[in-house]
């Protein structure tokens, strides 16, 4: 059974290989088992609140916009939204459909303090398979993870 510290130093080995500016990346397996082992483990997700709507979300997540649908404009309150909703001091895993947005999201916390700020890798949806869809490679939906239509 992998431990948590297992998942956190895979993690962290994860951000020294990529260079990343925060403190890991996670698959989504990872992240649910985090959030199941850990209390103050938080997902935030950073997709669109069309996204929400229409794709689904992970149950018990927070949701805060990165970019606001339909014009995709930066949220200009992001950083207050997440410094009022969760603590700098929680694990902090940040979700998106592709792991792009999510990766903003987790440097700009980190930037501002978030000591275990991760970004989860493949995102909601995942990449996509041959036929240009989602939900089959990879990511949170495809690995039967838990979630919910919004």
């Amino acid at each position: 059974m992998t431990t948590v510290n297992d998942i956190l130093l895979r993690a962290r080995e994860r951000a020294a290989q990529l260079g990343l500016p925060y403190s890991g990346a996670v698959t989504p397996a990872e992240a649910h088992a985090l959030t199941e082992a850990l209390e103050s483990a938080c997902i935030v997700d950073v997709r669109t609140t069309a996204e929400w709507q229409f794709v689904g979300v992970v149950p018990g997540a927070e949701l805060i916009e990165w970019k606001r649908f339909p014009d995709m404009a930066l949220n200009p309150d992001f950083l207050t939204q997440l410094q009022t909703r969760v603590d700098r001091q929680q694990v902090v895993l940040f979700l998106c459909r592709s792991g792009a947005r999510s990766h903003d999201a987790a440097n700009l916390a980190a930037s501002h303090g978030y000591a275990e700020a991760y970004n989860i890798l493949e995102g909601f949806e995942g990449d996509k398979d041959a036929a240009q869809h989602r939900n089959t490679v990879n990511g949170w939906k495809a690995a039967g993870l838990p979630w919910v239509q919004g």
